[in-house]
């Protein structure tokens, strides 16, 4: 199977890192389809510890190449951050290759971030803050800036003006900020051109050639299914898609060349910033649960909010993704509770849904309709097979997985590397 897209199935956190990063040998290229720095992958490798934001997860396999599609938005000070950060600890990062025709989050799309949340009070969507949205809403109103525009000065002068031209009337009338020179930002941009000049290429045609050669491509979404712009808890969600369908687009592959959907998702349920989430807790299950976890975002530091699986979520991701393969993650969080409540259906003013409402006011209001299963107390960070976990976390997994509309695959035990229990090979 050589085209492998792995989502996130909840509203992101799931350790999408980890899944791709356990495919690092059997995997020839990784492509980031979508999203730019506001989507965190923690990896961790022996005793050290790797927080990508921007970068695709493959960039820590050697031999791996790691692709940044189309589809991503690319804060250039972040890259090379992210780049200079991984040099200093001894990996080779010179494989990467961008997309020519991905865009560029500038100062002024940061900025207008910031005083437009602000600006929307008990509205606000919950951002990051790093420009994603303003620099997606630029692409579609088609005033963005693509990174082949940094190799032509004249080309990068225009754009900026003419996207400056009406932001500096919002920054300064609206939002009583100063206007941003053309200058600062050309300049700022013309910065990169050097480093990035054997970076950048035709994605679409490199990676096109590595499936026609047989290599295993592995497309790693940023976010998750909940936080798609066209399937997510829209407005609370990202500028981007999310789902493998954004794999296509987002990396400049036919879908027809997609051979298997991995979506990821937790034991339990975590959401970071504004929006329903039907399963979260406020009590002191959910600071246990929090800390026990280290439920703190990758990217922005917030603590995220945390609740019981949810099936409904779970099911409805499998059917938008076309999902084959679940991976179950943070297995091991749950150990000691005597119980562990499941979100089955919902309750919406007494009437029952079994499925993720459509209906966006009915899914805020809904309260988890709860089924309850044995918990564990035995350590099964040491596990490596299915049969080595406590007979009532076996009976768990098995009753998530009936209850998901497919299979569950892996299994995550622990925060290490090799902690891991595979019931089914993610590649063939």
């Amino acid at each position: 199977m050589p085209a492998i897209v792995i989502v996130g199935v909840q509203w992101g956190d799931e350790g999408k890192g980890k899944a791709t990063d356990l495919l690092g040998d059997r995997t020839d290229v990784v492509v980031k389809f979508n999203g730019g720095n506001n989507a965190g992958h923690t990896v961790v490798i022996g005793d050290e510890k790797y927080a990508l934001h921007l970068l695709p997860s493959g960039i820590l396999s050697p031999g791996v190449t790691p692709v940044i599609g189309n589809g991503v938005v690319v804060d250039l000070e972040v890259l090379f951050a992210e780049l200079e950060a991984l040099n200093s600890r001894g990996l080779d990062t010179s494989r990467l290759k961008i997309s020519a025709n991905a865009h560029v989050i500038t100062q002024y799309h940061r900025t207008l971030d910031k005083v437009t949340e602000r600006f929307l009070g008990k509205r606000m969507i919950g951002t990051t803050g790093r420009g994603i949205g303003p620099a997606y809403a630029d692409k579609i109103n088609r005033v963005g800036i693509r990174m082949q525009d940094i190799f032509d000065e004249n080309i990068l002068r225009q754009k900026v003006e003419g996207a400056l031209d009406q932001k500096n009337h919002l920054l300064v009338k609206v939002f009583n900020r100063r206007a941003i020179a053309v200058d600062e930002i050309v300049d700022d941009l013309l910065s990169y051109a050097d480093r990035l000049r054997s970076m950048v290429c035709d994605t679409s045609l490199l990676l096109n050639d590595a499936l026609d050669a047989g290599e295993v491509v592995v497309f790693e979404g940023g976010q998750a299914t909940m936080l798609d712009i066209d399937h997510g808890t829209y407005p609370f969600v990202t500028s981007s898609s999310a789902t493998a369908g954004g794999a296509a687009t987002g990396a400049g592959v036919g879908p027809n060349r997609l051979d298997r959907i991995v979506g990821i998702v937790k034991a339990y349920t975590t959401r970071v910033g504004s929006g329903p989430f039907p399963t979260e807790l406020f009590d002191e299950q959910g600071e246990w649960l929090r800390s026990r976890g280290f439920e703190f975002g990758t990217t922005t530091g917030r603590p995220r909010r945390v609740g019981w699986y949810d099936a409904p979520i779970t099911r409805y991701a499998t059917r938008i993704n076309g999902i084959t393969d679940l991976v179950l993650t943070k297995l091991d969080i749950l150990t000691g509770l005597h119980e562990i409540p499941v979100c089955v259906a919902y309750d919406v003013e007494g009437t029952r849904f079994d499925e993720v409402p459509v209906n966006q006011s009915d899914f805020h209001h809904a309260a988890p309709i709860l089924e309850f299963f044995p918990g564990w107390k035995d350590d099964i960070s040491g596990a490596r097979t299915f049969e080595d976990l406590p007979r009532a976390a076996q009976d768990y997994v098995l009753a998530l997985e009936r209850m998901s509309g497919t299979r569950i695959s892996v299994i995550g035990v622990g925060a290490s590397r090799d902690a891991v229990i595979v019931r089914h090979g993610l590649v063939d």
